[in-house]
Formats: structure tokens, C-alpha cells, sequence
């Protein structure tokens, strides 16, 4: 019999890690505050120290999806990275990083974001 309640209870304890994992996985987040903290800012910096020829300034901070690690999506301001470049219209952009678990940080995508195209009249 005890054997019997073990195994119900450690079945039980698998459903309900499983369920909360499913709850906590997938869908995306939206911040609270679109604020950039120095915490996030610190996190952009780094997943984009490689970028060269254009620079993005996170204006927002969108959301985050739990995953293997963590996405982050950041609005960002698009501006030209190299010395004597001429500045043009502001442009934006939406850039995805992704967080692994052991705190490695690297672009998802980066997609330039028209603000036209959220006109819908």
C-alpha cells in the first residue's frame, strides 16, 4: 500500500512540474515597463558587441519568452556605426536577443520596423 501511495504521489509530482513548466514556457511576456534599465542595458550591450556598420540604442523594452534560457525583445533606434557616415532619417528596429542559462547572450534577429505597415485605414 505504501508503495501504491509513493508512486501516486510521485506521478501526481511529475503532472504538476510538467503543467507549471507549460505555464512558464512559449508565449511571450510583455514588460510591465518599457523602461531600459542599466540591468537590460547591460544584457543588450553584450549580446551586441559584435555588431559592426550599424549600432542599435534600445529605446524599449518589449517582453521576454521563457525558453531554454530566455528571449528578449528590445525597440530600438537604428544608427549608422562607423566614422564620417551621414546621418539620415531616424529608423527603428525590433532586435531579438536570447539569453541561454549560463548567461550567453547572442542576436536572435534583428527586422527593421515600418511603422507604416501597422496603419491598417
Amino acid at each position: 500500500m505504501k508503495k501504491l501511495i509513493a508512486l501516486i504521489l510521485t506521478i501526481l509530482m511529475m503532472i504538476t512540474a510538467a503543467s507549471a513548466e507549460e505555464s512558464l514556457s512559449g508565449g511571450w511576456t510583455p514588460s510591465a515597463d518599457p523602461a531600459v534599465t542599466e540591468e537590460l542595458q547591460a544584457l543588450f550591450d553584450k549580446g551586441t558587441e559584435t555588431l559592426t556598420g550599424i549600432g542599435y540604442v534600445p529605446v524599449a523594452y518589449l517582453g521576454s519568452q521563457v525558453v531554454a534560457g530566455t528571449n528578449h525583445a528590445f525597440l530600438c533606434r537604428a544608427v549608422t556605426a562607423y566614422p564620417g557616415s551621414l546621418e539620415t532619417d531616424p529608423a527603428y528596429a525590433m532586435v531579438y536577443l536570447y539569453e541561454d542559462l549560463s548567461g550567453r547572450v547572442s542576436i536572435l534577429s534583428i527586422a527593421d520596423f515600418d511603422i507604416g505597415s501597422l496603419c491598417t485605414y
